[in-house]
């Protein structure tokens, strides 16, 4: 019975991502740029599909992963810097976050790569601990090592696809914005989102891989 409800909400989760995935490509703004920054989130789905099959995860995190893909869909369509977060806030509630914290460029970026870390990792600590006799904080240590360099390689990739497209095409798709410290903040803030990953109690630190299910 368990295990059937934790299908049936992983076949949820992964239905209304493929959704949200459609629906960002209805009449794309910027085709070329929103297939480079998607063709990761398609290895991803790719990835979640068969990972869970050959390494079941709890459905909190599988579900976790699917709201990252879901936020990075509807981030891509926009070049995360065209994303019109400051305009639907105040069309809803009035208030601007640009204006309060005196931001001068969009943070979309920023915000993928915050949940990047938060939303990953408590499903790579919980693998390292499915394949190895780790303690929580151990694989979770190595889970945080584990986003700090895939966002590092990630940065590289973006630099390498960049020096491919002409400077125009490669400003809107890196998204920088003018900002010589935008691959050192985004990094910082994958790692960050990681550090709220960080197991807490004695008991869950000692705890079995099965303990997080």
């Amino acid at each position: 019975m368990q295990a059937g409800k934790r299908q049936t909400g992983k076949r949820i989760a992964l239905a209304v991502t493929l959704a949200v995935f459609a629906a960002s490509w209805i009449a794309p703004p910027w085709p070329m740029e929103q297939a480079l920054h998607s063709s990761l989130t398609v290895v991803a789905l790719v990835w979640l599909w068969w990972h869970d099959r050959r390494w079941s995860l709890p459905t909190w995190q599988f579900a976790l992963i699917c709201v990252f893909l879901c936020v990075h869909c509807v981030a891509a369509r926009w070049l995360y810097s065209n994303l019109p977060y400051d305009q639907w806030i105040r069309a809803v509630s009035g208030w601007s976050p640009q204006q309060a914290f005196g931001w001068q460029r969009n943070h979309t970026d920023r915000l993928i790569h915050l949940l990047y870390g938060v939303c990953f990792t408590p499903a790579v600590a919980y693998h390292f601990r499915q394949r190895w006799p780790l303690t929580a904080r151990q694989a979770f240590v190595l889970a945080v090592m584990a986003i700090m360099c895939t966002s590092l390689i990630y940065e590289w990739m973006e630099w390498a696809i960049a020096l491919l497209l002409s400077p125009e095409a490669a400003e809107s798709y890196n998204g920088q914005q003018g900002d010589m410290w935008d691959a050192h903040a985004d990094m910082l803030l994958a790692t960050l989102g990681a550090l709220t990953a960080w197991p807490r109690g004695s008991a869950r630190a000692s705890a079995p891989a099965r303990a997080f299910v």
